[in-house]
């Protein structure tokens, strides 16, 4: 193949903390730079060429797989909400075929019948990008909150859907309230639907998100603050109110293992909030159960408990279910019980237990994870939304221990799912799943993608995914490692992989390579490693440390300058998960380890793909530019080709079209194909 477009490298350097940085490629920050769109034009005209110069026969196969795969019906989300009609269900869900997430409505007995479509973003829009990114109905479902963005920048605006009209004129008809700078908004509804608490952002400030009071039809710049108690500007509060409206609840997140948690009587003569857990690094989340709180906490209990806290004194504590050797997730009201998911190495089952703390019942939905449970509070019913390797997630009906489950879609493939154990390289025992085709059993001579996060107190659980499906359909073997820094094995495991631990992480991926080419199931010359967001993170992590694990690495939106991620876009957000390189000490944690920053010269680097998105508002595409700029120019004269793909009007994943997925993913499995010598 021809080499790359050639890139200036200027003299940056720098003293920080006692240390020298140099930084040649600083001048790829700047995005909005005539001399940076040319370069990255050059890039992606190179990457192109090398891509379209496989057998045609290869990328088009992907593509067309991945588009049948990616245009099954799936379901993103889901809420139930008593209505004149009985329980009805509100969803944000693909249909068979279509480009984007709708917003439908069915009734709850009628849970897989054809539903009735309320919004259509891209339709309404004219634009395939303009996308749903959260709704809330009201009470009594009248009314919809709706927050869309454009180009996949999450930046949402709100705006409130009339669904009766709606429904009667069969086109999306809006009240005249629009609200911008609404990103991941959280919104309560008064009980009379009259209004609304919800979360927003200064305009032009990517932190200090508030909480804010709106009646319909006022003009949201009069919207009074009712919480704004930012202890660091990253403060992320979120918001909801009792049945009755009288009780307000905040949960701030203040890092990604501390929620402080505060309680607001509305009715009392002066606005105080009441402090329910403050100050302690734990996670915890409460919801509203008449005269009470239900919650589920890690405070003296790394792996989670239930509790009770009376409205009056919620400083009170009584544990419902204790702390177990399994992962307990949100508790949501159900009636007369309380459901929980729990969740062991990843894999979740539901938990119906009373308010004195006896076990009812167990939902065991197979091998799946629970994505979110929405319920009735009064008097049921619940609703899940599941997820597997073996089918595109789906809602399922909980009201019994012998849940209505929908068939797995037509057209999926059989998979067979294989969960092991390793040894990280300290003796941590971690868990993997092993996902092939019945018959394609690994024997060291199938490519073999692996994959991990390893981060935010995020679980690598079961998920659908068409890359997979369409990977091991061929023949291919997918691995997923539960690295430490998610949640996989509780909080403490979390804690383990995150700040000054980061360094487990990696630890227990490199492990988790070499476990799969030692024990015989793949071998380096067809092993690839793929990672997106803090995943992109890790594989670049991975190719630097241990430029020997594989022969191919695809890096996505990824995080790889650490020393100066916090500046750009959003990303102060992650300094609590990461460590500040401001601070000396958090410094050192960082730069042992920043990708970008630990690039030799000469030296022997897997194949690499980066790609990444202009309109990223999570993790700013300069990394990818500068980390395929400093790759390229250390790896000048190999055979094995660093490649950048950046797109325009699309942002990290959120949001994107299905079409777009499928020609990003055709990308990276014709690439795989091209490395690990797949014909």
């Amino acid at each position: 193949m021809t080499a790359p477009p050639p890139t200036r490298r200027e003299v940056v350097s720098e003293t920080l903390h006692g240390v020298t940085i140099d930084d040649p490629y600083r001048w790829l920050e700047d995005g909005e730079s005539a001399d940076v769109q040319q370069w990255v034009a050059a890039q992606n005209r190179h990457t192109r060429e090398a891509l379209d110069a496989r057998p045609d026969a290869i990328r088009r196969g992907w593509h067309e797989r991945l588009v049948a795969l990616m245009g099954l019906p799936v379901v993103l989300s889901a809420v139930l909400r008593p209505t004149a009609d009985g329980p009805t269900v509100f969803a944000l869900e693909r249909r068979p075929g279509a480009d984007q997430y709708v917003l439908t409505t069915r009734r709850f007995d009628g849970l897989h019948r054809e539903p009735n479509v309320l919004f259509d973003p891209a339709a309404f829009a004219g634009d395939p990008t303009n996308a749903i990114d959260w709704f809330e109905p009201s009470p009594s479902a009248t009314l919809i909150a709706v927050g869309t963005s454009v180009g996949g920048t999450e930046n949402s605006t709100l705006r409130v859907l009339d669904v009766q009209a709606t429904l009667a004129r069969l086109t999306p008809t809006f009240l005249a309230d629009v609200i911008p700078n609404t990103r991941a908004c959280s919104l309560a509804w008064e009980h009379d639907a009259a209004g609304f608490l919800y979360t927003r952002y200064p305009e032009g400030d990517e932190y200090h998100r508030t909480v804010h009071s709106h009646r319909l039809g006022d003009d949201p710049a009069d919207d009074p603050v009712v919480w704004a108690e930012h202890e660091t500007p990253q403060t992320w509060p979120s918001i909801d109110l009792s049945i009755d409206g009288r009780w307000a609840i905040v949960h701030a997140m203040v890092g990604w293992g501390r929620d402080d948690v505060y309680l607001l009587d509305r009715r009392a003569t002066e606005a105080v909030w009441v402090p329910v857990v403050v100050g302690q690094e734990a996670a915890s989340h409460f919801v509203f159960d008449g005269d009470a709180l239900i919650g589920t906490t890690t405070v003296d209990a790394p792996m989670g408990r239930v509790v009770r806290a009376p409205l009056d004194t919620p400083g009170e504590w009584s544990t419902i279910v204790a702390e177990r050797d399994v992962v307990l997730g949100r508790p949501e009201v159900c009636g007369e019980h309380v459901l929980v998911v729990a969740s062991t190495r990843a894999v979740d089952r539901l938990e119906r237990w009373t308010r004195s703390g006896e076990l009812n019942d167990t939902v065991d939905l197979g091998l799946v994870s629970i994505g979110s449970v929405s319920a009735i509070a009064a008097t049921g019913p619940a609703l899940a939304v599941v997820a597997g390797f073996d089918a595109p997630n789906r809602m399922v009906a909980v009201t019994s221990t012998s849940p209505e489950v929908a068939p797995n879609s037509e057209g999926v493939p059989a998979l067979a799912v294989e969960q092991l154990t390793f040894e990280s390289t300290d003796g941590t025992p971690i868990g993997m799943f092993l996902i092939h085709r019945p018959d394609a059993v690994p024997d060291g001579d199938r490519p073999v993608i692996l994959t991990g996060y390893g981060g935010f107190a995020i679980s690598m659980a079961p998920a659908w995914s068409a890359t997979i499906a369409a990977w091991c359909e061929q023949g291919g073997v997918y691995a997923i490692a539960g690295l430490r820094g998610g949640t996989e094995q509780g909080e403490a495991w979390h804690e383990a992989g995150r700040r000054g631990n980061k360094q487990n992480v990696f630890d227990d991926f490199h492990a988790a390579a070499d476990f799969l080419v030692d024990s015989g199931r793949a071998s380096r010359d067809r092993l690839a490693i793929d990672g997106r967001s803090n995943g992109g993170l890790l594989v670049g992590v991975a190719l630097t440390q241990r430029p020997d694990l594989c022969a191919a690495v695809s890096c996505g939106v990824p995080l790889l300058d650490m020393i100066r991620f916090p500046h750009f876009r959003i990303a102060r957000l992650w300094t609590d998960e990461y460590g500040d390189p401001d601070i000396e000490e958090e410094f050192a944690w960082l730069h042992a380890y920043s990708p970008y920053h630990h690039v030799v010269d000469d030296g022997e680097y897997p194949a690499t793909f980066i790609w990444t998105a202009e309109g990223d508002t999570r993790v700013d595409p300069l990394h990818a530019r500068k980390m395929t700029a400093r790759l390229q120019a250390a790896t000048d004269g190999s055979d094995r080709p660093i490649l950048l793909q950046q797109e325009g009007r699309a942002g990290h994943g959120v949001g994107k079209p299905a079409s777009r997925r499928a020609a990003e993913q055709a990308d990276v499995l014709t690439f795989f194909s091209w490395q690990l010598g797949i014909e």
